[in-house]
């Protein structure tokens, strides 16, 4: 199962896989709040539902992927509860997830990410075997990301990027670059997202 798959962008590489898709397909695309899609299109799903009460059977799957989800969820332990209660025995749990993020899907959009401790603790109540945890690029690159982001913030929120604007994000990038090839594990202190591959045991 796909949970939270939107526009099931992931059918197209499990052709082998008896795939199943759920999301709450509210989500539209619409919005002038924070990074918005402009469409979004729902109609691909086969389970239309809250994350925290998927209608199948107990151990219904054998593996559950639920990608850049949580975020969107008032209540995430409830879904981590729910993926496990539709989770078979020995099936395998991948999850990724922001460590840090601006503003998107508005209104649904609930924290801004989560770490690898929410993870550990939470999926070894559970009793989960963590076989993958990793982050998702470090500080310096998570840096550089925003810095590139600075145009267009600055036109939609400040009114204005000028030359002067370009030479230092270009200066700031440099940097930031140099940096990062020295890298030594910053990402513990900010990366893009984390990467979660686990077992129920």
């Amino acid at each position: 199962m796909d949970a939270g798959a939107g526009e099931c962008k992931f059918r197209k590489y499990c052709p082998h896989l008896n795939y199943v898709s759920q999301d709450f397909g509210q989500y539209d695309g619409s919005g002038n709040i924070g990074m918005q899609e402009g469409s979004w299109d729902n109609s691909k799903l086969d389970i239309v539902s809250d994350i925290t009460s998927i209608p199948v059977a107990d151990a219904n799957f054998d593996a559950v992927m639920c990608t850049e989800v949580l975020e969107h969820v008032p209540d995430p332990v409830a879904a981590l509860k729910e993926l496990n209660r539709v989770l078979r025995k020995d099936g395998y749990l991948l999850i990724t997830v922001p460590f840090a993020s601006l503003t998107h899907f508005a209104p649904y959009h609930f924290a801004s990410g989560l770490s690898r401790f929410f993870f550990e603790h939470h999926l070894g109540q559970m009793g989960y075997e963590i076989l993958e945890l990793k982050h998702n690029g470090n500080y310096f690159e998570f840096l550089a990301q925003e810095v590139r982001r600075v145009k267009r913030v600055a036109k939609q929120y400040s009114g204005g990027y000028n030359f002067l604007d370009k030479i230092f994000t270009h200066l700031q990038l440099f940097s930031l670059e140099k940096l990062s090839r020295k890298n030594r594990n910053s990402e513990e202190l900010l990366c893009y997202n984390i990467f979660v591959f686990a077992r129920k045991k």
